[in-house]
């Protein structure tokens, strides 16, 4: 897959091919339909696909800390748009220059010009442009002089609602993984380099491997069981604390990792964690005495949970 990082490194070998537009938070079974469609038609022109992208996400640039939590990091998001076989992935900068594009502006220079699309799979409901002039028909008006044909996504129906990210993030909220991943079509987990903390955990007898969340805030919040790939050649078990260390009166988000029955360094190295249960929220205690107890316990409730 080729990542074109940015409108300024189109090149004209990139003119002639199949689009499609979103966010594209979580690649769940809904978008998995999409892309696959999509590089149906890509094949059936002979044209390749090019899934468009934003960051930040629109909401995050309008809304800030508002803007509703993201399901994956950006890395994790391009590593999950690879997986699906898709030929592309353009990362648009969504900034004050971008913002201010007309809906005929971003037609013309980005999808004509740009891109030479000939094929757009777009939702019907999908709105852009600084006058918010552009939507479905606007852009079916745009195929017909442009020359491109605009087709209308599917709706993806599992366990009786429409697949969407904002079921999703409800499902993680609610602790209901098994609900995230059938609309994932994946279990729901999380990427990243483990970095140095401020070894906290140590002190406390329960060092942690901790990966930063690389997003403004996470749908996760509380301790959870998970399992661990990239730490070892097999699977490790452990706990995963997500928040902000109210005991500790910690400010930013932290994703940290008890490995079980784990030893030696892995500063550094990237690894996976994957959600299974949750155990309970996020508490400030009155004391780190109170906290080793309550982390006891949390490790204990873990190995009965996976019966290690």
């Amino acid at each position: 897959m080729e990542l074109i990082r940015g409108i300024h490194n189109l090149r004209p070998r990139h003119l002639g091919s199949v689009v499609t537009i979103g966010n594209f938070d979580g690649v769940h079974r809904g978008h998995q339909v999409i892309l696959a469609g999509l590089k149906e038609a890509g094949q059936a022109l002979g044209l390749p696909d090019t899934v468009m992208v934003f960051e930040p996400q629109p909401q995050e640039f309008f809304q800030g800390g508002q803007a509703p939590a993201r399901l994956m990091n950006w890395r994790d998001k391009i590593d999950a748009l690879a997986a699906t076989g898709v030929s592309r992935v353009l990362c648009v900068r969504f900034d004050e220059k971008f913002r201010g594009l007309t809906a005929r502006q971003f037609v013309e220079h980005l999808l004509v010009q740009g891109l030479g699309c000939r094929h757009l799979v777009i939702g019907d409901d999908f709105r852009f442009g600084c006058d918010r002039g552009g939507d479905f028909a606007m852009l079916q008006a745009s195929g017909r002089e442009f020359g491109f044909e605009v087709k209308n996504t599917t709706t993806v129906v599992v366990q009786g609602g429409r697949v969407s990210s904002t079921r999703i993030r409800a499902a993680i909220k609610a602790g209901d993984f098994k609900l995230a991943e059938n609309l994932l079509g994946r279990p729901y987990g999380v990427s990243g380099h483990v970095v140095h903390g401020d070894k906290l955990g140590r002190t406390l007898g329960v060092p942690t491997a901790n990966i930063p969340p690389r997003r403004l805030h996470s749908p996760l919040s509380g301790i959870y069981t998970v399992t661990v790939e990239g730490a070892a050649e097999e699977t490790v078990y452990g706990v995963t604390s997500v928040g902000r260390r109210p005991t500790v009166n910690g400010k930013d988000e932290r994703i940290e990792t008890y490995l079980l029955d784990f030893s030696g360094e892995i500063y550094g190295r990237r690894i996976h964690v994957t959600f299974h249960h949750k155990l309970r929220e996020e508490l400030k205690f009155d004391s780190l005495d109170a906290l080793k107890v309550a982390m006891a316990k949390d490790i204990a409730d873990a190995r009965a949970y996976f019966g290690v």
